[in-house]
């Protein structure tokens, strides 16, 4: 069971890692049965492939959300 503080400090490791990666667009924590995984929001299915399964023992799980952009100001 990975606890919050735990995966919050695995959190920082692979935002930074994966910060400059076109495909990502986001990077949180997701509650599970079990406790907290890191969740790696994708453009790009292909990005999947450059998501490592765990980070620091913490489980890493992908969703597909398609690109992300702003909403025009009014």
């Amino acid at each position: 069971m990975t606890d919050r503080p735990t995966a919050r400090a695995a959190k920082a490791v692979l935002a930074a890692r994966l910060a400059d990666d076109p495909g990502v667009t986001g990077v949180g924590l997701a509650r599970r049965e079990a406790g907290y995984v890191l969740q790696v929001d994708l453009a790009d299915p292909r990005a999947g492939g450059r998501v490592p399964g765990a980070v620091d023992g913490v489980a890493v799980v992908t969703r597909v959300v398609g690109p992300v952009s702003t909403l025009p100001t009014t």
